[in-house]
């Protein structure tokens, strides 16, 4: 039955969709005694993008290149609360670009001396001559006039231009910039000049992720299993698909006609779908969440019956003839990642490739492909036999950073929370550079403070403004 009042408490909270950030709301809703949620996903079990699947030969598989690492105490807490030291695998990174014939390490600009004489040469040049200008100028600019304007024009011709292409299916000429902070790499001129002539090598090991954990069984996926198992009972249901929100009546309607009421709405899903199931949303509003970008990312998981030879975690192909532009050396974060108890009999590549709006996938023509580069670029034997393969194809993967994006979160996200429904998660608020798990997580934990105690979000209120933050990545993701 449709709900109306509302209580200091938040009321009735009705969350929608059960991946990192829903799991996470409902999961502080119960620290804070708050039992009148409900939690509800249209798949059949939760995790969302953070999920993880076994197919048929045994070999487990994330939707995407996942690893876990942390801004947030919060973050931490739960995974200390739902892992053991054994149940958690810890890995340094070791991540490298392909280029030419060659390996270059990651970050790719802080490794000039590793580029053949001629194209070192050349990116030295321009990055040394390179003119960024006024902070500001620089984050109003597009990305590639940002690209070209911080790090010169070889190093974005060679590297930053076709890289980005393959990631973000995009012109990087409609792409903002204010996005990229802490994730793309800065550059220390003296400290690549000592790299050249043998005097040092970039000593600090960059990024949030330089060192991450991975469970020790089943896949990313796993935390997110063991987090929605101490939901209490009637809290969590899935297989119930929304499909369209009154905020008059505060009532979400079901596929199958079910009207469910609510006080507080927390919507974890895609903004653009949120407008347009949303009653009395103005047309204008609709259209403008329309106009939100993002990927479509077919993950190929290719299991090989040979032992894992390669030590690194995963791989940067900017290259225009691999189709993925990521490989992940999946059965080197765990060995549990293939089947059976012979762990050296296999291993596991899984490779990520972001496809074009309405762009039709081949998927027997997209594995072969991807296992010919793999062998081409001699991550796996030439003979090794292919055990098993799998495709999953992720609709929406990561949302574009498009120009006019912080525009249409300016119009869009008040309008939703003066009717009591919070857009959360990283399609919630349409911001790659809040994207990962574990900004989910201390979103979903923030907005359910918030709605039981009134305190105010910390993640979002650490933020320059409501529709743009600083905290971005350009060459890894999580």
């Amino acid at each position: 039955m449709p709900r109306s009042a509302h209580t200091p408490d938040g009321g009735r909270i009705v969350i929608l969709g059960a991946g990192p950030c829903g799991l996470a709301c409902a999961d502080e809703l119960t620290r804070l005694g708050h039992r009148d949620f409900l939690l509800l996903e249209a798949a059949c079990a939760p995790g969302g993008l953070a999920s993880s699947v076994v197919d048929e030969a045994g070999f487990t598989w994330d939707l995407g290149g996942h690893v876990v690492f942390s801004h947030f105490g919060e973050f931490d807490r739960l995974l200390t609360e739902l892992f053991t030291d054994e149940d958690l695998l810890h890995h340094d990174r070791s991540s490298y670009i392909r280029y030419r014939d060659g390996w270059t390490p990651y970050p790719f600009q802080q490794h000039l001396h590793h580029l053949p004489p001629k194209d070192a040469a050349a990116c030295l040049r321009d990055l040394l001559t390179a003119r960024p200008g006024p902070r500001d100028s620089a984050a109003s600019a597009d990305f590639a006039t940002w690209l070209v304007m911080v790090y010169g024009r070889a190093l974005v011709d060679r590297f930053f231009a076709p890289y980005n292409t393959k990631v973000w299916a995009t012109p990087l000429e409609e792409m903002g910039s204010a996005w990229v902070a802490e994730r793309v790499a800065t550059v220390d001129v003296e400290e690549i000049l000592a790299a050249f002539v043998g005097a040092a090598a970039p000593a600090r090991r960059w990024g949030p992720n330089a060192t991450f954990a991975f469970p020790a069984s089943g896949g990313t996926g796993e935390i997110w299993r063991r987090l929605a198992a101490r939901i209490g009972a009637g809290h969590l249901r899935t297989q119930v698909r929304a499909v369209a929100v009154d905020p008059g009546t505060r009532a979400v309607t079901l596929s199958d006609g079910e009207e469910i009421g609510y006080d507080r709405l927390v919507a974890t899903g895609p903004l653009d779908q949120l407008a347009a199931m949303t009653t009395t949303c103005p047309g204008p509003l609709r259209r403008a969440a329309g106009r939100l970008q993002h990927t479509t990312v077919a993950m190929v998981g290719l299991g090989y019956r040979a032992p894992t030879t390669d030590a690194r975690s995963w791989l940067y192909f900017p290259q225009p003839d691999v189709p993925f532009y990521r490989a992940t050396n999946f059965s080197k974060y765990a060995p549990a990642n293939v089947p059976g108890a012979e762990v050296s009999s296999y291993s596991a590549w899984m490779t990520e490739t972001s496809l074009t709006t309405g762009q039709g996938v081949d998927r027997d023509a997209l594995v072969r492909s991807c296992d010919q580069a793999l062998r081409r670029h001699d991550l796996v034997p030439a003979q090794a036999p292919l055990a098993s393969s799998h495709v999953e194809v992720i609709p929406y993967a990561y949302p574009v950073p498009t120009l006019g994006r912080d525009e249409v979160l300016a119009q869009v996200m008040p309008w939703m929370e003066e009717r009591g429904i919070y857009p959360r998660g990283r399609f919630g608020t349409w911001r790659y550079e809040i994207g990962n798990m574990d900004h989910a997580v201390k979103m979903g934990i923030d907005i359910a403070r918030r709605l039981v105690n009134g305190t105010r979000e910390e993640l979002l209120a650490s933020t320059p403004s409501v529709p743009s933050v600083s905290a971005a990545r350009v060459e890894c993701r999580s």
